[in-house]
Parts: structure tokens; sequence; C-alpha cells
């Protein structure tokens, strides 16, 4: 099904240019001379990278042939990823490179959603929130509780973030991963 620019939202999949995109910000301009245009920012599901593309009003793009499957993550044999999906219990491997930084994320049995693109998996989305154990922290200085302090810590999952000067070694937290992971809770105690 094609789309039109008045069909344009966030999150919408097109292809262009013989590459599958999501939209990830468009604005409708209608200057006072001249044709109305949308003007977006188009992310590459294929390689991440982010392009910005105007469209005059009426023009039509193509759906990308993608389809996201609920997929879990099994484990990592140095740089390839394995996920089985938890409906047909078929398995997919991935690239640390189409991952990139979300890897440092990935625990055994982490559900996931992998896309794929023509029958292919490239990509894949974290949960917005996962829980893991810290594993290590530096310790908290005395004197240094000014608010909103922070201190490293290095969680089980293998990912390294800030986190309040209370949280201690062996303390289950909940992650924000989107946007590289940031400390969102001390999940009991």
């Amino acid at each position: 099904m094609p789309y039109e620019t008045s069909d344009f939202r966030n999150g919408l999949k097109v292809e262009t240019e013989g590459q599958p995109f999501a939209i990830v910000y468009f604005q409708f301009v209608k200057p006072g001379k001249g044709t109305a245009f949308t003007r977006t920012k188009l992310k590459n599901l294929l390689t991440g990278a982010v392009i910005e593309r105007t469209y005059r009003s009426g023009e039509i793009l193509a759906e990308a042939d993608v389809e996201e499957h609920p997929m879990q993550f099994l484990y990592n044999n140095g740089d390839t990823y394995t996920f089985m999906n938890t409906e047909t219990y078929d398995q997919v491997e991935l690239q640390g490179k189409m991952i990139g930084d979300d890897a440092k994320f990935l625990m055994e049995n982490l559900d996931v959603q992998v896309l794929f693109y023509k029958g292919r998996a490239v990509n894949l989305t974290l949960p917005n929130f996962i829980e893991s154990k810290v594993v290590q922290t530096e310790p908290a200085v005395k004197g240094n509780t000014s608010q909103g302090a922070l201190k490293g810590a290095k969680l089980e999952c293998g990912a390294e973030i800030m986190v309040p000067l209370f949280v201690d070694d062996g303390d289950m937290i909940k992650v924000d991963t989107r946007e590289g992971g940031s400390y969102v809770s001390r999940i009991g105690k």
C-alpha cells in the first residue's frame, strides 16, 4: 500500500531509494507562496543512518516490506547473536554491526522485536526497560552527597551506566535502554 504525505506519522516504515526507512520526524509546511510540503527525517533500517528529505504534498512513497517478530535472545558466538522466534522456535542470527550499541543490554532469554526486511533479519528493538543486577560499582565518597550525585556501575548484562550513590553491588535495578541506557529505579532490597 503506497503512502501519501498526508499519511506520514512517526514510526511509519517506507521504502525509498531501494532501502527501508522509518520516519523519525516530520513537519508539514504551508508557505505563503508555492505548494505545501513535508519535511522529514528518515532512519535507514539497515544502517541506522538518518537522512533528511522534503516531499511535495501528494507525493507517494512505497510501503517497506518489513515485519517485526517477537524473539528471544539465546546466546552470542563472537560477533554473531542468535535469536529464537517464541512462536515457531525458528532461529535467526544477527551480526554485531547490525545490533550496534544495543548489544550491551542483551541477556539470555531477553524478549526483543527482530525486524525482517524482505524475509531477512536486519535489526532489533530492545524493550524500553530491562532489569539487571549490579556486579560492580564505585564506592560512594563521603561528602559527595550533593543532590543527584552519580557513580559508575557495571551491570550483569555488560552495560556500564551511571547510578545514584545509594546503589550497591548485588542490587537489582531497572534500566531504560533508550539512548544508551540510564538508571530508572532500584528493585527491592
